[in-house]
């Protein structure tokens, strides 16, 4: 019976802008519960301060219990492009509510955002209007093309390379046509690398929607979850930034690699008190932000960002999961990283529920998202508690951000005491975070193994510059330029011997975009505002360290090759743990490792890895019976460091490990061949 008022009334859902084929007809769905009135806006294609119309919401006809609804044909907005809404309501800071009926208000949920010429952060900071200079919605297409190929799904072979979509092809030294440099077309123009380089996901770095003129870089400060950031479009008056991203996720698909992005569900650009009113403050600010208790007027802050998406609101939940929907289900996105995900546990009151936070059985339980790879980075920015990694995060099957993998490898290789533990730890799969107990029963897959990220130092510099925070050593030089023959030689094997370590481990290996050929950012372990050389890769550096980038693509394909390393569970009987002789050396002093990985239940042949942190060369025992092959040494000259076809067997059972190398042998053929 719906059927018989919703034209002529509107509907309350779904929330957005909708178009209605069978009506010819846009819905409009708002929510907001303490709003006096709603008015909706229509703008033509030039005229960005007057709307073609203005179209009041009447009540009781266009509410719906905190829903504000109506129904535009399309003979009424002809030749209208974008649309945005005036809210009044109570000015009430100490009550929460911060509405101005003079702001235009950008739809929470616009699949897509249009920044007029006189665009202008300020005066949304300013009371008053700011027509003319607010972001706009567009109007949905009448027709979305189905996306053409569905996503791949990995196993012990995926393998995560981050990366940012300006960056990543912004140089002229990239190869990409001028055009599409810093674009979701600049990605396609590079799948072929990616192909040979042999990684199985890409992870963008954020895409959703952010302020132009925020100057945040990595773009950690989202403006609208629903709709793609214009700046990666090549704005080609034929296409748009739907258009283009899903053009790049079905490019993606076909090569055979899945998409994730990176999400910020945590936090918006609106900031504090001060910050811009764009939308959501506009809107409903007590509803979208999480308030202090003893101070309404001020912004719970556990982002370190201005203020937090209060996520435990039904609305805002709600939100988050149509957001999460959408990209996959209408984007084709096969992945998300959450953004500080500690925040996801917190209550209205600032506690913590560490046992059933609404949001994450949500997205959780999900059946659009059940088969979507959901990845926390499990903590949050602000100090003072939100550190939940391993067991202590609610999502149990969630992937998570493994930063104790990060730093106990990069203290290792670096040469710190004390820590050959806890590399075994690692190489396991960290089951003293997520452990592997009939009770528990973590998977060795859900910890995400990585070295470095896009915040802190990439590895390059890990090996250039020192910094006792980020555990880097520079190798007895610091910097990049005019660096000595030796030191430029040792920097190349840490940075192999930290390829190999990742690729060696149980779990999901993740390395950042330019690792492989040793991209430096000049030491800046926080370039989230740097849109330039800094953070743009110089593909130049593929051809200087070709040898790097050999090592690291011939890594990944050992990797792939041996589905003895990844596995779902542990390694349990099938490895066993030695030093330079029977035992492992487990003492303060010791920097040595081997272990003997048997591959026989998987149809793999067996590995026999020696990693030497000491300054000194070590000679190893191989207490395995052989006969071996050497197929990685760190410490040779390439094309001798990984080979791509074994030699002849070693000729007995002590191999020479030089000073900080890896070695990693082979058996001559899996069992049974």
């Amino acid at each position: 019976m719906t059927e018989e008022w919703e034209p002529r009334e509107g509907a309350p859902v779904p929330l957005g802008a909708t178009w209605i084929e069978v009506e010819q007809a846009y819905n409009f769905a708002l929510y907001s519960k303490h709003a006096a009135s709603v008015t909706l806006l229509l703008y033509g294609e030039h005229d960005f301060v007057t709307p073609l119309c203005s179209i009041a919401f009447q009540f009781p006809r266009n509410k719906t219990n905190r829903m504000w609804h109506v129904r535009v044909p399309a003979a009424a907005a002809a030749d209208a492009c974008y649309y945005a809404y005036r809210i009044t309501g109570p000015f009430a800071p100490h009550e929460g509510h911060r509405f101005d009926g003079q702001k235009i208000l950008l739809d929470p949920y616009a699949t897509a955002v249009f920044f007029p010429p006189g665009f202008n952060r300020g005066a949304a900071c300013r009371p008053g209007s700011n027509a003319g200079q607010a972001p706009l919605g567009v109007l949905p297409p009448r027709r979305t093309a189905p996306l053409v190929t569905p996503g791949p799904r990995y196993g012990h072979d995926l393998v995560i390379y981050e990366m940012h979509v300006r960056g990543f092809t912004r140089r002229d030294n990239s190869g990409v046509p001028e055009a599409a440099r810093g674009t979701f077309a600049g990605i396609i123009a590079k799948i072929p690398y990616l192909q040979q380089l042999g990684v199985t996901a890409v992870e963008l770095m954020p895409v959703h929607q952010f302020d132009p003129q925020e100057g945040n870089y990595w773009g950690y400060m989202t403006l609208n979850f629903f709709a793609p950031n214009l700046a990666y479009a090549q704005q080609d008056p034929s296409e748009d930034a739907v258009t283009e991203f899903r053009r790049m996720v079905d490019a993606l698909h076909q090569a055979g690699i899945e998409v994730y992005l990176d999400v910020v569900y945590n936090h918006t650009t609106e900031g504090d008190a001060f910050g811009p009113t764009y939308s959501f403050r506009g809107i409903d600010n007590s509803t979208y932000y999480a308030l202090d208790p003893g101070d309404m007027a001020s912004y719970a802050n556990y982002s370190a960002c201005g203020n937090d998406l209060r996520t435990a609101h039904p609305v805002v939940r709600r939100m988050v999961v149509d957001s999460l929907r959408y990209w996959r289900c209408e984007m084709g996105v096969d992945g998300f990283r959450f953004d500080l995900a500690s925040i996801f546990t917190r209550n209205d009151d600032g506690s913590m529920n560490l046992d059933d936070p609404a949001i994450i059985s949500e997205i959780s339980g999900d059946p659009d998202l059940a088969d979507v790879r959901l990845i926390a980075e499990p903590w949050q920015g602000a100090p003072g508690g939100g550190y939940l990694i391993g067991r202590a995060f609610p999502g149990m099957t969630w992937a998570q951000w493994n930063d104790h993998f990060r730093d106990g490898i990069r203290g290792f290789v670096k040469g710190d005491d004390n820590l050959v533990p806890a590399l075994m730890t690692r190489l396991y799969g960290s089951t003293d975070l997520l452990p592997d107990t009939q009770m528990d029963a973590f998977r060795r897959y859900q910890s995400i193994n990585y070295i470095d990220a896009h915040d802190g130092l990439n590895l390059c510099d890990l090996v250039s510059y020192n910094n006792d925070g980020q555990h880097a050593w520079n190798c007895g030089f610091q910097g990049t330029h005019d660096v000595p023959n030796d030191v430029a030689a040792l920097r190349r094997q840490q940075v192999k011997n930290f390829f190999a370590l990742l690729m060696l481990s149980n779990g999901t290996p993740m390395f950042v975009a330019g690792d492989e050929f040793m991209h430096t950012q000049f030491g800046n372990a926080n370039p989230w505002d740097q849109d330039n050389a800094t953070t743009w890769l110089d593909w130049s550096l593929a051809e200087t360290n070709a040898d790097v980038l050999r090592f690291s693509r011939l890594m990944i394909a050992f990797r792939k090759a041996h589905p003895t390393i990844g596995r779902s569970i542990g390694w349990c009987d099938d490895v066993t743990w030695f030093g330079i002789g029977a035992s492992p050396d487990l003492s303060p002093g010791s920097r040595s490792l081997a272990y003997h990985l048997r591959g026989a239940s998987l149809g793999d042949i067996d590995l026999y890895v020696m990693i030497n942190a000491w300054w000194q060369d070590l000679v190893f025992a191989i207490q395995a019976p052989g006969p071996w092959v050497r197929l990685v040494d760190t410490a040779l000259p390439s094309p001798d460091d990984i080979v791509e076809s074994a030699g002849p067997p070693l000729p007995d059972h002590r191999y020479t490990v030089s000073a900080r190398s890896i070695v990693v042998l082979g058996s001559l053929a899996a069992p049974g061949e």
